[in-house]
């Protein structure tokens, strides 16, 4: 899939310069969501380019908000017709992307949280001539499945990071929490972590989409072992419900997290978590969209198609927290 498009003209491409043109000149596109998930962009004729954006993310979540936003704000600048899609399971996930084969999207954007379930669909994709980009998980998969780019987080130098700063704050024993088994980005954070930590690393799986039971294995683990004194969060959310772990366990443990959201800044700056990596989920929508605007219109290939782009770790501490706090805010961090 790292051949260059074809010589003749994209098709829609013609509709998505002139929509491009309109929202710079007028800078009043904004997206908004249809029943059917489609983002709307004002000023875009019938021949727009179209851009189905499928993850793996859970209805209702924040993380998953971000990177939408970050895909809307690129779809509308550039003119794209924007379809959002999303189901935790591997194979929902697979069918929704044989949909936008179906309806013949001109470039798909995807995750790949279990990348062995997105092979069939990346394959039908390339049969179709549809270009596919990947974000945010399976950067150690992206360039053997077929995908043209890759936006995201290195998991394993991320988790590196966190386990050489928890050596940095004297932590002695971490509980690293992972929250959906199997997912490939999860797991990378966690053996990160251990490999870097000086210290001992335990891990503990628990089902992400029900947070009362998150909160009470957490509150049990630290109950059952008071020598644990660092516990590693893998998404904001988790991280504000872990708070409530350690208090309920009369814990000593610090809180470290991934990823970041409005209520996560707080609770940095209250002193509740100590930080928090940021891998910058809006800038994945971002980019994503608008690198299959740039292949299709112009042939570029962020990376050449060899190197993923990077959009993190970033460390968001009590001593730099006030410098995103205006943009998370917004709800852009």
């Amino acid at each position: 899939m790292n051949t260059p498009p074809p010589d003749s003209t994209p098709r829609r491409a013609r509709g998505t310069a002139l929509a491009a043109a309109v929202c710079l000149l007028l800078a009043a596109c904004s997206g908004a969501t249809g029943t059917d998930g489609t983002e709307a962009s004002d000023g875009a004729g019938a021949a727009r380019m179209k851009v189905t954006l499928v993850t793996h993310g859970a209805g209702g979540d924040a993380f998953w908000e971000l990177v939408r936003k970050g895909a809307r704000a690129a779809a509308a600048k550039d003119g794209v017709e924007l379809t959002y899609a999303s189901d935790p399971d591997p194979a929902g996930q697979a069918e929704l992307v044989r949909d936008a084969i179906r309806n013949k999207a001109d470039g798909i954007a995807l995750t790949l949280a279990k990348p062995s379930a997105m092979k069939d669909p990346i394959a039908r994709a390339k049969a179709a001539d549809i270009p596919v980009v990947g974000l945010n998980s399976g950067i150690d998969a992206w360039r053997s499945e077929g995908v043209l780019e890759y936006f995201g987080q290195d998991e394993s130098v991320a988790g590196r990071a966190v386990g050489q700063k928890l050596d940095d704050l004297k932590a002695h024993h971490a509980l690293c929490v992972i929250h959906e088994r199997g997912n490939v980005a999860l797991e990378a954070r966690c053996a990160g972590v251990k490999k870097a930590f000086g210290g001992r690393t335990d891990l503990l799986y628990v089902d992400g989409t029900d947070m009362t039971a998150v909160r009470d294995a957490i509150t049990a683990r630290l109950r059952q072992d008071p020598g644990i004194d660092e516990v590693v969060m893998l998404g904001a959310q988790y991280a504000l419900t872990a708070v409530t772990s350690v208090r309920q366990a009369d814990s000593r443990a610090r809180i470290a997290t991934f990823d970041l959201n409005e209520d996560l800044v707080t609770a940095v700056r209250k002193g509740d978590v100590q930080f928090a990596v940021d891998q910058q989920p809006y800038l994945q929508g971002y980019l994503a969209v608008d690198a299959l605007w740039l292949y299709r219109t112009n042939g570029n290939l962020s990376g050449g198609g060899t190197a993923p782009v990077l959009t993190g770790p970033a460390f968001v501490t009590k001593a730099n927290v006030s410098s995103v706090a205006r943009f998370a805010a917004h709800g852009t961090r």
